[in-house]
């Protein structure tokens, strides 16, 4: 009788998923593939309370199965956080600090911009409020009143 503990990573993890977690280690400079999935877990659980509409579905289908399961398996919160609020309220969540999130952030971040590519980024971007632009590792524009 075999154990899931004995399993390897891959029979554990879909494959893709398994190099969303090695793209994260690497842009976080994480120990081990464990505190990426940490990252990447807690990151798209916040993301998924914030996004709706196409954006989310469209995200959804160019992530791994697996995360785009912790993505959508949130209920939209009815007050979408600012940037830094959602970084706030991540930190809070797990009891860690805000610089400690706002790297996490950045680096999930990072991946999923990576799998979503340009384009969907933007329309995610315009969908969220202000300050979600900087965690993407864009310049965040704003215009002038």
């Amino acid at each position: 009788m075999s154990s899931d503990r004995h399993a390897s990573p891959q029979q554990l993890y879909g494959t893709a998923y398994e190099q969303m977690l090695e793209k994260v280690r690497y842009e976080g400079a994480y120990p081990t593939r464990e505190r990426a999935d940490e990252a990447v877990r807690l990151v798209l659980a916040g993301l998924g309370r914030q996004l709706t509409g196409d954006e989310r579905v469209d995200l959804a289908r160019c992530l791994p199965l697996e995360a785009a399961r912790v993505l959508t398996a949130q209920i939209p919160d009815t007050q979408p956080l600012t940037g830094w609020a959602f970084v706030k309220d991540l930190a809070v969540r797990v009891g860690a600090s805000q610089a400690t999130t706002r790297w996490d952030t950045g680096s999930v971040f990072s991946a999923v911009g990576a799998y979503a590519g340009p384009d969907l980024i933007t329309r995610i971007l315009h969908r969220l409020p202000a300050g979600y632009a900087l965690l993407f590792g864009r310049a965040e524009l704003t215009s002038a009143a």
